[in-house]
């Protein structure tokens, strides 16, 4: 298993640690359960309710056609896409594409200067890891 830092509570801000699987770099809900039963101490049944909850509070949001800012994170909005015309890759048929409404994702500056930050980190390492 990798450990990848995460937020946590006020408590464990700058050590908390999601382990996620070296595969393929995935976190998932059980990842996040496991977390908040191991570093926030929930136990099992309260971490499951909680990671489920908010997933759902922010399905049932995006549903109803509401934008969310997650402070520190990032923010989810709607993007209403026309209809358009597409093309059948194997046929090369025009087809109808239906409008439909897609949801996109923008960091926010703390996210990008995290991400940024543990890349830098990383190349340092990699660079001292060639030269050392």
């Amino acid at each position: 298993m990798k450990r990848v830092h995460a937020y946590g509570n006020k408590q464990h801000h700058n050590n908390s640690e999601i382990k996620v699987s070296t595969d393929n770099m995935t976190v998932t809900k059980a990842d996040l359960r496991d977390t908040l039963f191991n570093e926030v101490g929930l136990n099992k049944r309260e971490s499951k309710e909680f990671v489920d909850s908010f997933f759902e509070k922010i399905r049932l949001l995006l549903a109803e056609g509401h934008s969310i800012k997650l402070s520190g994170f990032g923010s989810f909005n709607l993007r209403e896409k026309p209809e358009r015309l597409g093309r059948n890759p194997k046929t090369g048929e025009e087809v109808p594409i239906s409008p439909r409404r897609v949801v996109t994702f923008k960091p926010g500056q703390k996210l990008k200067k995290n991400v940024n930050k543990n890349v830098f980190d990383l190349n340092l390492k990699r660079r001292d890891d060639q030269t050392g």
